[in-house]
């Protein structure tokens, strides 16, 4: 099960109570006060971890509660701290207020973390009221209210390639073929429900993460189907390899497919028309795979690419290309790659 947003509600632990307490011994009837302090309740921090890929343990409890502080003592025994919670969340989470709609952090990489809701400071034990004028304090404080608060966890992946295409272009089959991961693939669109990432090594010494991004439709960008759903996780990716389909099942201009997708990510995000992309035309075994083609190297300012995934035509090319990209070598033509 995948899940890529949930909204939580965080309650950090109250302090507990001062002490109002007089120490009483055989031989010190006037010993004074010695009332302790109350501990500190519980913080609840997120903390982005590597190996945590979806948001699905929160999803399936929606409080979180970090332990109170105990009450202070006698003999200026201060009172145990609260238990602390530390909640795990993949990299790449964006922390939300749910309430006023800003980002309170980004938790892009391993390691990030945030306190999410603070426990409240311990109360003051009459021992700390003794003055030159007040020997006998019998005054204390209270602990303070830990804080509370909704958050909405977002998830965008994080992946070095985004493919991305109309529904049916083939990115499930080709990160299939070029990495372990194992999405699901079938003949009708929509197969693809939520992103799949897999890593595939270009040669020993270099390698990359590719996600799979669900199929978008137009006017994904206002929300078309699941649109914001997926084109979010596109912001995450450096750079994009589109996927042309040469024979849709739908029967539609393939050349048009292209258009309508590059127009909904220029209408999502602006910046992700700047962002580095690779064109290319799926089903080389097609017979209309190099009309398609030619068609598209017309209005595509970079090369097209040919590939199939099933026989393996381009395949060592593209991923070549997409190495030199993710190193910044710029836009060499491919007979100038080295697989």
């Amino acid at each position: 099960m995948f899940v890529d947003r949930v909204s939580v509600e965080f309650q950090a632990g109250n302090g507990g109570d001062g002490c109002v307490s007089f120490h009483r011994e055989r031989y010190a009837p006037k010993g004074g006060p010695d009332g302790g302090d109350g501990g500190d309740g519980g913080d609840i921090t997120i903390l982005a971890e590597a190996g945590v890929d979806s948001l699905v343990a929160l999803s399936q409890r929606k409080v979180w509660k970090a332990g109170a502080g105990r009450n202070g003592s006698g003999a200026k025994r201060r009172g145990r701290n609260g238990e602390a919670v530390v909640i795990k969340v993949p990299a790449g989470t964006i922390v939300i207020d749910a309430e006023q709609g800003f980002v309170i952090k980004d938790l892009a990489n391993a390691g990030d973390q945030l306190v999410a809701a603070h426990g409240g400071k311990g109360g003051k034990g009459n021992c700390r009221f003794k003055s030159s004028t007040n020997q006998a304090p019998r005054e204390s404080t209270p602990g303070a209210d830990g804080d509370q608060r909704v958050v909405m966890l977002e998830l965008k992946v994080i992946a070095d390639v985004g493919l991305v295409g109309k529904p049916n272009a083939g990115k499930s089959t080709l990160l299939s073929r070029l990495s372990r991961a194992r999405p699901e693939i079938a003949s009708y669109p929509f197969t693809t429900k939520f992103p799949n990432l897999g890593l595939v090594q270009v040669d020993i010494d270099r390698s990359f993460v590719m996600a799979d991004i669900p199929g978008l439709i137009e006017g994904a960008h206002l929300g078309a189907g699941l649109g914001h759903e997926f084109l979010r996780h596109v912001e995450r990716a450096g750079i994009l390899v589109h996927l042309v389909e040469p024979e849709p099942v739908d029967a539609t201009d393939p050349l048009e497919n292209y258009q309508a997708i590059q127009q909904e990510l220029v209408e999502y995000n602006q910046v992700l028309a700047r962002r580095p992309q690779l064109v290319a035309v799926t089903k080389a075994e097609l017979p209309s795979a190099v009309e398609v083609q030619q068609r598209l190297a017309d209005v595509v300012d970079s090369t097209v690419l040919l590939i199939s995934a099933v026989t393996g035509e381009g395949l060592n090319v593209l991923t070549g290309r997409i190495a030199q990209l993710l190193e910044g070598a710029g836009d060499l033509p491919p007979e100038k790659i080295q697989p």
